[in-house]
Order: structure tokens, then sequence, then C-alpha cells
């Protein structure tokens, strides 16, 4: 029986755990090749390990997203392989520091706009022909609630997810009359590491977990997905249209 994303290439970020972990599970067992980026080397080892015993495949790049021309290289690699990219799932972050703005360190700002926002423009740099040559490419970016939210102390956090938002939706302009689709995902608050540094109190109990929202990611990396420029809501279960300026 056909499963989804047979034949397809996805390549995630932050594959190691959380949200990117359960995507690339996810992603493998509807039929993808994962080519899973993290830092942590034995992360993505079991990791691998566990999509071979759900019978998929794997191509494990240890990178940290620091590392620009390794994201230069990443996109030469894939074309001499593949010669396409069928689905982006750029879904790394950092969360920085919950800090009044003005007592926020440069060097943990830069690193929060270094992670969040810059490499996923080089992303998009590198891989843009590569999803352009595929028959139905897929672009999805993980936002947040807090690029709208703009919480007392979320200031680095917020900026970066926002800039985010506005980068996916401009692309998503750029190749709207392409095969390309580009959405974002606002997932909502999920029983992941990132949520338990932000909110140390919480009943991790209490939230959903990445594993629920991945058989929406394969939804949106699906070839059968139609919309672009927009935002998936998790907590709402709907699509939102970015509202336009008057």
């Amino acid at each position: 029986m056909p499963r989804p994303l047979d034949t397809r290439i996805a390549l995630v970020t932050g594959a190691s755990r959380g949200i990117g972990r359960a995507a690339a599970l996810a992603f493998a067992r509807a039929g993808a090749h994962v080519v899973a980026l993290a830092r942590t080397v034995g992360a993505l080892e079991e990791l691998d390990d566990e999509i071979q015993a759900a019978g998929g495949h794997a191509t494990l790049v240890p990178v940290d997203l620091n590392d620009y021309e390794a994201l230069d290289r990443l996109g030469a690699a894939l074309h001499e392989r593949w010669g396409k990219l069928d689905i982006l799932l750029a879904n790394a972050g950092v969360l920085g520091v919950l800090s009044p703005l003005g007592h926020v360190e440069p060097k943990v700002w830069d690193n929060v706009m270094a992670i969040n926002v810059t490499a996923n423009w080089r992303l998009i740099r590198s891989l843009d022909p590569l999803l352009r040559a595929s028959d139905a490419g897929r672009a999805i970016f993980l936002s947040s609630g807090a690029a709208h939210s703009c919480r007392a102390f979320w200031g680095p956090y917020a900026a970066s997810k926002a800039a985010v938002e506005a980068m996916a939706r401009s692309y998503a302009a750029e190749t709207e009359n392409s095969a390309l689709r580009v959405m974002l995902v606002n997932p909502g608050p999920l029983r992941t590491a990132m949520r338990r540094a932000a909110m140390p109190g919480e009943d991790p109990e209490t939230l959903k977990t990445p594993g629920d929202l991945a058989p929406h990611l394969v939804e949106l990396a699906s070839p059968s997905w139609t919309e672009t420029g927009k935002i998936f809501d998790f907590p709402q279960g709907r699509v939102l249209t970015p509202r336009m300026p008057d």
C-alpha cells in the first residue's frame, strides 16, 4: 500500500530530540528517506536505529547550524546524491535566555539569531535549487506563538521567530507560481526540553507531545498539500492566514 511520503527525500534539522526526532521518525514511517541533522552523534545513531527498526532509511549529518560553510556543502552533497530535495523541515532552534532585553548578553542574542534565523536563511540559500527540482517541494519552518504574544522577557526568542515568519512568508511569495509550497507551524506548548527550560514549574503531563504533532507535519510535507505562505496552528488544529496590512 502506498505511503504518503514514498520516494521522498526529507531533511530535518534538530532531528536528535523533541519535535525534530518525532518528525524524522514519522517521515521515515511514511516512506521518506530522512536526512537527519543534529549536533549529537550518539543521539543521531539512536534515531537511525529506531528508523531502521521501523523499516525506514536515514542519512545522518552531524553538524552545528552555526557552521554555515557546512550548510553550503550540504546542498552540494544532496545535489550530487539525489539531484533534488522534496522536504525541508527547519525545526532546530534555541530559546536563549528569559531576561529583560537590556540584560541580554550580546553573545546570547547573536546565538539565538544565528541558529533561529540566519541558519534557516542559509538553508534556503543552499537548498532552494533542490527544493525547486522536486515535483512537489515542501519547506516547513517552525515558529512559535511567542512571535505574536511578545511577552515580557522573551525578547530574543520572540524576535527570532517573528523574523522566521517574515522570511518564510517572503519565500512563499517568491515561489507561489512553482511546485514548492512553504508553510509555518506553531506547535504550541509541547512536552519538550525547551518548554521545560522555559516553564520549569509546569506539569509536563498536561502537555501534548511531539508525537502528537508529527502526523500533521507528514500531511504538510506530502505532495497532496496545496497551501502556501500560511501558518498551521497545532493548538487550534487549523491553518491560519496571516493578516495582511490595510
